[in-house]
């Protein structure tokens, strides 16, 4: 690994810019390196906490983004500050970029059918020469072998799975040895965004770090995940 990782609460979390980490992407996916990343906030970190299996498959990743601000503030409360926050659903889009400039090939997993399938549209829209060799909505059992079966026989070289935690990362455990290579990458609600079926933070909203909230303004059924917060923050306090 050519970058440079901080430990937060007993996770070692990539700190850097977002060109370094897609360099770094750029320079495995060129060398077929098989890779897994996973992009964490304080909610995911908290579950693992609860579910040891989740846990140990997270420790299995090769890299872990602070995909959410609660990471960034935990780590100053630390003394051991992450440079930024590394939005996962920033990354998805870089990598689109990466994958049209160096021609890397790009599946899409979860999301419902038809919101997976505006999602592939929008991408392909928005980089027209992105190669999306196939996507498969999100609603199937874990323990589907076609799923997998599908994506080998399209060798594709990015695998963007939106299963939502721990789902997505259940998945990518399960399945991912069964290709020799692949950027594997939980990308939780991302293509939600992308469909349009949930709007993102205006900028002046993401540039002040207040994302989180402008999502629970916007889905105030999250409340009782966002609790998680303050809890996150609360034991790093204690962990100083």
């Amino acid at each position: 690994m050519n970058l440079d990782t901080v430990n937060v609460l007993g996770t070692e979390f990539i700190t850097g810019s977002m060109d370094a980490l897609v360099a770094e992407m750029d320079e495995r996916l060129s060398q077929k390196q098989q890779t897994f990343v996973v992009t964490a906030n304080p909610e995911i970190m908290m579950y693992a906490e609860k579910d040891k299996a989740y846990a140990e498959i997270l420790n299995k990743a090769d890299y872990i983004t602070p995909d959410g601000i609660g990471i960034v503030i935990g780590s100053k409360i630390l003394k051991r500050p992450i440079q930024e926050r590394l939005a996962g659903y920033d990354l998805v889009h870089q990598l689109f970029t990466l994958a049209v400039d160096k021609g890397y090939s790009v599946y899409f997993l979860g999301a419902k059918p038809d919101v997976i399938e505006r999602a592939s549209a929008y991408a392909q829209q928005l980089y027209p020469r992105l190669n999306i060799v196939g996507y498969h909505h999100g609603f199937f059992d874990l323990n589907d072998p076609s799923i997998m079966a599908d994506i080998k026989s399209k060798s594709p070289d990015i695998i963007l799975v939106g299963l939502g935690f721990p789902r997505q990362e259940q998945w990518i455990d399960k399945y991912r040895r069964q290709m020799t290579k692949g950027l594997f990458i939980g990308v939780g609600g991302s293509f939600d965004v992308l469909a349009g079926e949930v709007k993102r933070a205006p900028l002046v909203w993401r540039k002040a770090n207040l994302e989180w909230l402008y999502r629970l303004i916007n889905q105030p059924s999250r409340w009782r995940r966002m609790l998680v917060l303050p809890v996150y923050l609360i034991k790093a306090y204690k962990a100083r």
